[in-house]
């Protein structure tokens, strides 16, 4: 098993086969959030949630997703999460074909 340290900066040194791994495993759906996140929320998560959640509440919200919002909500909790524990940014291994 490949062991995981953590570096100076607090980020888990992770090795990339893990994190690949996990990337394979995603639908388009997931693949798009990544990407999402990447270029419209600047890299994090909590504004994209922010807006699926008030367009679920009906309040003002930035973006239009997808009509899936309960959906798209867990996924975008459970890959934030991924990134938390692993100390990486899933949208370097995202790459929509």
């Amino acid at each position: 098993m490949a062991e995981i340290s953590e570096n100076g900066a607090g980020r888990k040194d992770l090795p990339d086969d893990v994190v690949r791994n996990y990337v394979r495993g995603f639908g388009n759906e997931q693949k798009m959030l990544v990407v999402l996140k990447a270029q419209l929320y600047g890299g994090r998560w909590e504004p994209m949630l922010d807006d699926l959640r008030n367009r679920l509440d009906g309040k003002p919200y930035i973006f239009k997703l997808a009509n899936r919002i309960k959906d798209d909500i867990q996924r975008i909790e459970e890959m934030r999460d991924f990134e938390a524990e692993h100390g990486v940014d899933l949208a370097q291994y995202v790459h929509l074909t």
